[in-house]
């Protein structure tokens, strides 16, 4: 079965994820969200077989991927699933509200959801794990990929977890970040170490940073996916005082290459 994998991500996890996935199953074609944003109308995916893969923000969604969700039309789709990394906010209010938004725009929802740990980026808040934790939690999220690659395969059905915990973080914290999310790049700055190379531009997935004179500047359309500050190759860009003694973070599978240009569908 023809199988469309759409993906959003910042640092690499997610892409990471897909990858994993679109390898073991086969005659995939591996779409990023962010060069579907300028087209119009709604996103009617060619295949039978669809899956979403990003990341979980502040107990929901990306902005980006809520918006693209309201776009897809999936009443051609046979089988619809979704796999969601996380650090440490947890995975079932991100796959409730995804559901619930596809379920909105075509009468069907997800047949399967999936979680899966990996290391954090979230710099402005705390250090990504490091050495062997990081690791393991590398290590683990293949052994995840393994086991919900084989469902897909067999088009099992997989109950969406649920947490009134979590569900209850959502409620309190993912309104404030979408209602403040595009100006967050109000925090960001760049010092005197940048080099003027592109790089922060070029990985944006919101098309949000400029040159002018040869230094970055945001235009407030952020998705705080931490792609500019953590990619950044000699660390020019921080978000207060905090981000500057913070270990940088990108998926140890995926390159500085495969993450530009997700706009134009180069990654």
């Amino acid at each position: 079965m023809e199988t469309i994998l759409y993906y959003f991500t910042g640092t690499g996890n997610s892409l990471a994820a897909a990858k994993e996935i679109a390898a073991a199953l086969g005659d995939c074609d591996i779409v990023p969200i962010a060069s579907l944003m300028d087209t119009p109308g709604d996103v009617v995916p060619a295949a039978e077989r669809v899956g979403i893969v990003c990341p979980v923000y502040f107990a929901g969604l990306p902005a980006m991927v809520a918006t693209f969700a309201e776009r897809l039309d999936l009443t051609g789709a046979k089988y619809v699933f979704s796999v969601v990394t996380f650090g440490g906010s947890g995975d079932a209010p991100a796959l409730q509200q995804l559901h619930a938004i596809l379920t909105t725009k075509s009468g069907r929802g997800l047949d399967a959801g999936f979680g899966v740990k990996m290391p954090g980026n979230y710099v402005l808040m705390y250090e990504p794990p490091t050495g062997t934790k990081r690791e393991k939690m590398l290590a683990d999220a293949k052994g995840a990929f393994v086991r919900i690659t084989d469902t897909i395969r067999k088009g099992g059905r997989q109950d969406l977890p649920s947490s009134f915990i979590l569900q209850a973080l959502h409620s309190l914290m993912y309104p404030r970040f979408i209602a403040g999310v595009h100006d967050k790049d109000r925090n960001f700055s760049v010092t005197d170490a940048c080099t003027s190379c592109g790089t922060c531009a070029a990985v944006c997935p919101a098309g949000n940073i400029e040159l002018i004179d040869k230094r970055p500047v945001w235009k407030h359309r952020c998705e705080l996916c931490c792609a500019c500050i953590h990619l950044c190759p000699v660390q020019a860009i921080q978000a207060g005082r905090g981000t500057a003694k913070r270990q940088r973070y990108r998926n140890p599978d995926t390159s500085i290459a495969d993450l530009k240009n997700q706009r134009e569908r180069k990654a």
